[in-house]
C-alpha cells in the first residue's frame, strides 16, 4: 500500500479525528436514528469527509452520467469515433483509443460479457465500481483477445449465483466489488490503416451482454427499480448538495472490508452523520450538513491536488486495485482524472514547461523529443493537449487534439519529433504535428499517455519540456 506523504494524518490522529466527530454528535443529542439537528463540524473532520469521499463522489458521478449517456444500465455502447471537444464526461478524455462502454448492474443477475478476437496492437478491459478500485482482468499485454472468450462478473450481493458455481459457456469470473460498475474497453483502432480500422471496428461492435438468466433461456430481472440519487455538472456540485444522499446509495452498494484500514476508517466517519451501509437515506434521520462549506473545502482540495500535477500524473503506484493504493493517490487520481490505468498497462506523464511556467494559451509552445527522448512505449503513445480548468479539448476547426499514431504524428529524418502547440502552423511544421491554439487568458495542459511501458526504463526517462516561442 501507497504511504502517506507528509501532510496526512498518521493512523493514531485519524483516530482521534473520528472519536471527537462522534463525541461531539453524541453530546449534541444526535442519537442514530433520531430526526437531526445542524451540527458543527471542525475544519479537520470537514477536510477528512472530503479526502475520503472524493473517489466515491467521482466515480459516482462518472459511472451514472455513462449509463444515463449509453442507455441506461446492463448495455454495451461502441463508440468508434475519435472523441472531439464536445465531450464533457470526464475530465481529460482519451483520444487516442476507442471505447466500448458497458453498463452494468449486478443487484439481481450475474452478468455475461462476450468478447471477440481483436485484430489490434493493444485493448484492454477495465472494471470501475464507485470505490474507483481499478482492475484489469484481460489485456493484450497479458495475452488475451486472442479468441473468443466470455466473462462472468458479480459481486458479493448478486442474487441467484454462489461465487465458484461453474457455469456452461463461461471461460472466466470475475467478483466486482461494487453492484454498479463500468466495464470498459480500450482499443487501439490503427487509425491510420482504414482497411484495419474497419475490421476493429466491426469487432468493436460484436461485444455482447447478458445476465445469467438470458443465458439459460429466461426472462431478464427487471432492474428499472433503483431511485439514483442526482449527479452533479461537477463533483462539486454533489459535496454541495447531496453528499449524504450518493454517500449512502455508494454504501449499500459495495462490498466493504472488515480487514480494510481505509474501509473502516471511511465507515466510522460516516457513522455518527446517520449514513451506514444497508439503511435507506431519510435527510430527517441524518445529519444536516452546510454544503456551501463542504464545497468550499472540496475546491480548494481540488485546487491543491490539481497543482500537484506534474509530480504526481506520472506515479506508477495510481489506478492500482483494493489494498494496493492508498487514500493520497487515491484522492489525485479522483480528481485530476478518474478512471485510468495501472503502470503496467499505461502511465500518464503531464509535460511541464522549460521555464517552470504554467502553460498558457496567450503563448505559443514547441515540445521537441529526440529518438533516443521518445517516451519507452511497448505499444504506443500520444501526446494530448486541454485546458487546465476543466480538463477537456480545445475546440478547433480541424479536431485536432493529440499527436501519436492514431491522432497523427510524423518523426523527423533522426527518428524524433517537433509538435507545435500554436495558433497559427508555422511554415514547413507537418500539419500532423501541429495541436490548434485558440488564443485566450486561460491555462492549457499537456497529458503523455504511454501504453504498455517499458518500466525498467521509465524510471530514467525524463517527459518532455514545453518551450515558449
Amino acid at each position: 500500500m501507497d504511504h502517506a506523504g507528509k501532510g496526512s494524518t498518521t493512523p493514531l490522529k485519524r483516530c482521534a479525528i473520528f472519536l471527537t466527530l462522534a463525541v461531539g454528535l453524541i453530546v449534541a443529542g444526535l442519537s442514530l436514528g433520531q430526526p437531526r439537528e445542524a451540527i458543527a463540524l471542525s475544519d479537520v473532520q470537514v477536510e477528512e469527509l472530503v479526502k475520503r469521499s472524493f473517489q466515491y463522489v467521482a466515480m459516482y458521478n462518472v459511472n451514472n452520467k455513462s449509463a444515463i449517456q449509453n442507455r441506461g444500465w446492463n448495455t454495451c455502447v461502441a463508440d468508434t469515433q475519435l472523441k472531439d471537444h464536445t465531450l464533457k464526461l470526464i475530465a481529460r478524455p482519451n483520444n487516442d483509443s476507442l471505447y466500448i462502454v458497458c453498463m452494468l448492474d449486478l443487484r439481481k443477475d450475474p452478468v455475461i460479457l462476450e468478447m471477440p478476437a481483436f485484430d489490434s496492437k493493444y485493448v484492454s478491459l477495465m472494471i470501475t465500481g464507485n470505490d474507483h478500485y481499478v482492475n484489469i482482468p484481460v489485456s493484450t499485454r497479458q495475452g488475451d483477445f486472442q479468441q473468443p472468450e466470455t466473462m462472468l462478473i458479480f459481486s458479493e450481493r448478486t442474487a441467484g449465483y454462489e461465487k465458484g458455481e461453474r457455469v456452461k459457456g463461461v471461460d472466466r469470473y470475475f467478483e466486482a466489488t461494487g453492484d454498479f460498475l463500468s466495464a470498459v474497453f480500450r482499443v487501439m483502432p490503427h487509425s491510420n490503416d482504414p482497411e484495419r480500422f474497419d475490421r476493429i471496428t466491426k469487432q468493436m461492435k460484436s461485444v455482447d451482454l447478458l445476465t445469467l438468466s438470458e443465458m439459460r433461456g429466461e426472462e431478464p430481472e427487471s432492474i428499472d427499480d433503483v431511485d439514483f440519487p442526482a449527479v452533479g455538472e461537477t463533483d462539486l456540485d454533489i459535496f454541495e448538495n447531496n453528499l449524504l444522499e450518493v454517500m449512502q446509495f455508494v454504501f449499500n452498494h459495495t462490498t466493504f472490508d472488515s480487514g480494510n484500514e481505509l474501509d473502516q476508517e471511511l465507515l466510522a466517519l460516516y457513522q455518527p452523520l446517520g449514513v451506514v451501509p444497508g439503511r435507506t437515506y431519510n435527510p430527517e434521520k441524518v445529519a444536516p450538513l452546510d454544503g456551501e462549506r463542504v464545497r468550499k473545502v472540496a475546491e480548494r482540495i481540488e485546487a491543491e491536488e490539481m497543482a500537484k500535477a506534474g509530480q504526481m500524473a506520472a506515479n506508477t503506484g495510481l489506478f492500482k486495485t483494493k489494498g494496493d493504493i492508498g487514500l493520497e493517490l487515491l484522492l489525485f487520481q479522483s480528481v485530476y482524472g478518474p478512471i485510468g490505468q495501472p503502470a503496467v498497462e499505461a502511465v500518464y506523464p503531464a509535460v511541464g514547461t522549460a521555464d517552470g511556467e504554467p502553460m498558457n494559451a496567450q503563448n505559443d509552445y514547441v515540445i521537441r523529443m529526440t529518438a533516443d527522448e521518445l517516451p519507452p512505449a511497448q505499444a504506443f503513445w500520444s501526446l494530448t493537449l486541454y485546458d487546465t480548468k476543466n480538463g477537456f479539448f480545445i475546440p478547433n476547426d480541424r479536431k485536432k487534439y493529440s499527436v501519436g499514431e492514431n491522432g497523427g504524428m510524423q518523426l523527423n529524418e533522426d527518428g524524433g519529433i517537433e509538435i507545435y502547440i500554436v495558433a497559427e502552423k508555422p511554415e514547413g511544421v507537418p500539419e500532423e504535428n501541429w495541436l490548434p491554439l485558440k488564443r485566450g487568458d486561460y491555462g492549457i495542459d499537456v497529458v503523455l499517455r504511454v501504453y504498455v511501458p517499458d518500466l525498467k526504463k521509465f524510471e530514467t526517462w525524463t517527459p518532455p519540456k514545453a518551450e515558449k516561442l
